[in-house]
C-alpha cells in the first residue's frame, strides 16, 4: 500500500449532529487571526476539506473541526470549522464537542484537569466551561461572540407565497421564519421540502439584501435558514436549521441557539438571565440563555450562554492511497 495521506481523527456527535476533530496529518496552517487562518484553509486545504467531508469518507451531513493553537493572548487555543460546502465562521455544536475531547482526552496537556477554556473562532472569542453532573456525564457552556438582529420583520416573495422573517447573527448569519408559515410540521418525512425552501430562501435573501457583519469585513452572507416554533411546553422552541449546501443540522445548532436568544429578546419574549430550551429534529436539546447586553457597531446585541453535551463515536485513521482515483470524494445529494 502506497499511502499520499494519512490523518487521524476523533469523531464526536452532538444530539446526533457529527464533528470530525483532526487530531494529526496536517501541514501547517499559515495566518495570525482566525480569520486569516480560515482564508488560508479555504485556498490552500479545501482538497483536505473534501477528503474528510465527502463520501466515501463523510456524507452530506458531515462536519468537521481543526484545532489551532490561539490566536490571540490569553486564548487556549483556536478553533476552523468545515462542512460540506466550506468552512464556518463559528459552530456551537463543535465548541461543545472539542472542549468535551480536550477535557476528556487530555488533548490539553498541563492543562487536562482545566474547566473553562477560552477560544479563538473566526467569529472570534468565545469562552467555554463544562462540568460533570450527577451522573458523570459532562455538560458544556459557552459564552458566545455577541449575538444581535440585523433585520427585523422583512417579506419575502417566493413561488407565490409572502414570508415574514428575522435575519440575526449569532456568529453566523440566519434567516429565521415559522414554518407555520409554509404549512409544515417538523417532522422527518417534510425534510427534503425544508431543505428546498431553506436554499429557496437563503438565495432570495443574499439577492435582496446586503449581508454584512458591522464589524468584519470577512462575516458577510447567509449561513443557514432556521424554521422554528414554539411548543406546548412553556420556554420551548423546536426548530429544523438548513445551512450550507442544503445541509441540516442535527443538533438544535449552538449558533442558531445564540440568534434565537437574541430575537427572543429582541421582541420581549426573554430577559437577561432568563432561559429557554431550543430542540432539533432529534429531539436533542440546547439550553440557551442571555447573559449581558452589549452593542456591535450600531447594533443593540447580547450575549448569549448555551449547554449542550457531546459523545465519542470514534477513533479514525483516514488515508489516501496514491492509486486512489477520488482523492477528494463525492456526494450524492
Amino acid at each position: 500500500m502506497n499511502f499520499k495521506r494519512m490523518i487521524n481523527t476523533i469523531d464526536m456527535h452532538v444530539a446526533g449532529e457529527p464533528l470530525r476533530i483532526i487530531m494529526s496529518g496536517l501541514p501547517t496552517i499559515k495566518g495570525e487571526t482566525q480569520l486569516e487562518r480560515r482564508a488560508y484553509c479555504i485556498e490552500h486545504l479545501d482538497g483536505i476539506r473534501n477528503f474528510l467531508m465527502n463520501e466515501p469518507r463523510g456524507h452530506e451531513g458531515m462536519y468537521g473541526c481543526i484545532i489551532t493553537p490561539p490566536a490571540e493572548e490569553g486564548s487556549d487555543f483556536g478553533v476552523l470549522f468545515m462542512h460540506n460546502e466550506g468552512w464556518s465562521t463559528m459552530c456551537g455544536h463543535g465548541i461543545i464537542a472539542v472542549v468535551t475531547v480536550m477535557i476528556e482526552t487530555g488533548a490539553c496537556g498541563d492543562n487536562s484537569d482545566k474547566r473553562r477554556f477560552v477560544i479563538d473562532s473566526p467569529a472570534g472569542k468565545v469562552i467555554a466551561q463544562a462540568q460533570y453532573d450527577a451522573d458523570g456525564e459532562l455538560l458544556v457552556t459557552f459564552e458566545n461572540v455577541p449575538s444581535f438582529v440585523y433585520l427585523e420583520d422583512i417579506t419575502l416573495d417566493i413561488e407565490g407565497k409572502q414570508l415574514n422573517a428575522d435575519v440575526v447573527f449569532g456568529g453566523a448569519f440566519y434567516v429565521f421564519l415559522n414554518n407555520s408559515l409554509l404549512n409544515l410540521t417538523q417532522r422527518r418525512e417534510n425534510l427534503t421540502e425544508f431543505k428546498n425552501w431553506g436554499a429557496a430562501i437563503k438565495a432570495e435573501v443574499e439577492k435582496k439584501y446586503t449581508i454584512q457583519h458591522p464589524l468584519e469585513e470577512d462575516l458577510n452572507g447567509i449561513y443557514g435558514v432556521i424554521f422554528s416554533e414554539e411548543l406546548k411546553e412553556p420556554g420551548t422552541w423546536q426548530n429544523v436549521t438548513i445551512f450550507a449546501d442544503k445541509q441540516i443540522d442535527r443538533s438544535p445548532c449552538g449558533t442558531g441557539t445564540s440568534a434565537k436568544a437574541a430575537q427572543l429578546f429582541n421582541d420581549s419574549t426573554i430577559g437577561g438571565g432568563d432561559a429557554f430550551m431550543n430542540r432539533s429534529i432529534t429531539g436533542g436539546i440546547f439550553k440557551g440563555e442571555v447573559t449581558a447586553e452589549t452593542k456591535v457597531g450600531e447594533y443593540e446585541a447580547v450575549i448569549a450562554k448555551v449547554s449542550g453535551k457531546a459523545n465519542t463515536s470514534g477513533f479514525h485513521t483516514f488515508v489516501l492511497e496514491a492509486s486512489d482515483e477520488m482523492p477528494e470524494g463525492f456526494l450524492l445529494q
